[in-house]
C-alpha cells in the first residue's frame, strides 16, 4: 500500500451503516480521514432483507466518506453478522517435506489446507481460518513455526462460516451501490481488532459487541481467537419494550432510550420526569426515569444472560482472566457495564476503538468499534487493492449540489 491508497471499512449493522475512511501518512501510520454515517433500513438481526432500501443507505454512508475525504470510493471491506454464523475449532497435520526438515510458508499454507478441510452444506460458505497455534513433532504452543525443524507439523484452527446467501446479498448490494468488495470480515473480529490490548488476548477476554439487531461473542485466549457466535438480540429489543411500554412510537422511544436510559435502577441519583409524545394525535405524558429503567433493566439482563450462557459454551471461559470488553451502540447506555459485572461476574469495561491519527474523536465510540476494526483488518492483512482515488473539486460541487437538490427540492 502506497500513501496515495486508501483503506475503507464498511460496518453494515441493523441500525446503522458506517463507511470509516483511512489512509497512510509518511510515517507508515493510519490517520482516519473520512466517516460516513446512515441509517439501516433493509436490515434485520443482520440480515439483509431489503436490496434497494440497503443499496440507498450504502450509498448515502459512503458519499458522506467520499465528501469528506476527497476521495472516489471504488472497493470496501464489509463487515458481516446475523444468527446464521457459525464457527468450529479444527485441527490439521502435515508431514513436513522441505530441505533438512525445516518448515516454510508453503508448509505453514499446506497446514491451514488440511485444517480448513471440513465437510460443510452447500449453502454455507468459509468466512475466515484464523490459526491458533501450531505442534512442532512433540513441541505445543508455537506462534510462528517457520525456520523451525521438525518432521510433523499441526495446526489448530478457528474456522468462521456464515450461510452463503446472506454474504452474498451483502456483497450483491456493495456491487449495486458502486463499490467492489475487498473482502467480507466477521464484524467481532473486526472489532476486536479496534478495541482490544494485546495483554488482554493473552490472558483472556470476552468481546461482546452489541448492535441494534445482534450481539456479537468473540473470545480470546493466550493471543488467538477461541470462539465466536452472535446472538439473534439487540438494541431494538430494548427499544421495542419501550415502545409498548410508554405507548409511544419507536422512534421517540430510541431518543427517549439514548437521552435518558439507564441499565440499572439502583444507579440513578435523581429521579426526574420525561415527557412522552403520543401517537396518532395522542396528548404526551409524563413518567420517571425510575419507569424508564424499570422497563430497560430487564430486557439487558436477560441479553447479558443469554451472552454469559453462550460464553459457557467455550471451552475457555474459565480462563477469561481480563473480562469482557462491551463495545457496539447499545453498550452506550448508561449502567451497561456495571449491569453486565453484576450479570456476569467478573470484570467489564467499554471498549473505545484504539486511537490512529486524524479524525481521532470523529471514531472515538463504540458505535465505530467494527468500521475501525475493518480498517485495522485490513492493514493487518495487507490491501491488495486500490480503494479510492482522489476526486476532484468539481465532483465534489456536483455531489453538494445534488444534495442540496434532493433536500430542497
Amino acid at each position: 500500500m502506497n500513501s496515495d491508497e486508501i483503506i475503507v471499512g464498511l460496518d453494515i449493522g441493523t441500525t446503522k451503516i458506517a463507511a470509516v475512511v483511512g489512509k497512510l501518512n509518511e510515517y507508515g501510520q493510519v490517520n482516519i480521514i473520512g466517516v460516513g454515517l446512515a441509517p439501516s433500513n433493509g436490515l434485520r438481526r443482520g440480515v439483509v432483507i431489503n436490496i434497494e432500501k440497503t443499496v440507498q443507505s450504502i450509498e448515502e454512508a459512503v458519499e458522506q466518506a467520499e465528501l469528506m475525504c476527497g476521495y472516489k470510493i471504488n472497493n470496501v471491506y464489509a463487515g458481516i453478522a446475523g444468527d446464521h454464523i457459525r464457527s468450529i475449532n479444527s485441527k490439521g497435520v502435515i508431514a513436513i517435506s522441505g530441505k533438512d526438515g525445516v518448515i516454510d510458508e508453503e508448509d505453514v499454507k499446506r497446514v491451514i489446507s488440511a485444517a480448513r478441510a471440513i465437510a460443510l452444506p452447500m449453502d454455507r460458505e468459509v468466512l475466515h481460518v484464523l490459526p491458533q497455534e501450531y505442534t512442532v513433532d512433540d513441541q505445543d504452543g508455537i506462534k510462528n513455526p517457520v525456520q523451525m525443524s521438525g518432521t510433523r507439523l499441526e495446526a489448530e484452527v478457528h474456522i468462521v462460516t456464515a450461510a452463503a446467501a446472506s454474504a452474498q446479498n451483502i456483497t450483491n448490494c456493495i456491487d449495486a451501490a458502486g463499490c467492489t468488495v475487498n473482502d467480507i470480515v466477521l464484524e467481532p473480529y473486526a472489532s476486536s481488532l479496534a478495541v482490544l490490548h494485546p495483554d488482554e488476548r493473552d490472558l483472556g477476554v470476552c468481546i461482546i459487541d452489541i448492535g441494534g439487531g445482534t450481539t456479537d461473542i468473540a473470545m480470546f485466549f493466550d493471543g488467538s481467537i477461541r470462539y465466536t457466535s452472535v446472538l439473534g438480540l439487540g438494541g431494538h429489543h430494548v427499544t421495542g419494550d419501550l415502545s409498548q411500554g410508554l405507548r409511544t412510537s419507536k422512534e421517540q422511544a430510541e431518543e427517549i432510550k439514548k437521552k435518558y436510559g439507564i441499565a440499572m435502577q439502583s444507579l440513578l441519583e435523581k429521579d426526574e420526569l420525561i415527557r412522552v409524545p403520543g401517537v396518532g394525535g395522542r396528548a404526551p405524558r409524563e413518567i420517571s426515569r425510575s419507569v424508564l429503567s424499570a422497563i430497560i433493566q430487564p430486557r439487558m439482563t436477560e441479553l447479558f444472560q443469554l451472552a454469559l450462557r453462550e460464553m459457557q459454551k467455550s471451552d475457555v471461559f474459565d480462563s477469561m482472566g481480563a473480562g469482557v470488553v462491551l463495545t457496539g451502540g447499545a453498550s452506550m447506555l448508561e449502567g451497561a457495564a456495571e449491569l453486565a459485572e453484576q450479570v456476569m461476574g467478573m470484570p467489564v469495561k467499554i471498549g473505545i476503538p484504539k486511537a490512529m491519527g486524524g479524525l481521532v474523536e470523529t471514531v472515538q465510540s463504540p458505535m465505530f468499534a467494527t468500521g475501525v476494526g475493518l480498517v485495522h483488518y485490513a492493514i493487518k492483512h495487507g490491501p491488495q487493492h486500490k480503494s479510492g482515488e482522489r476526486i476532484s473539486f468539481h465532483w465534489i460541487k456536483n455531489r453538494f449540489n445534488s444534495i442540496v437538490e434532493d433536500l430542497f427540492g
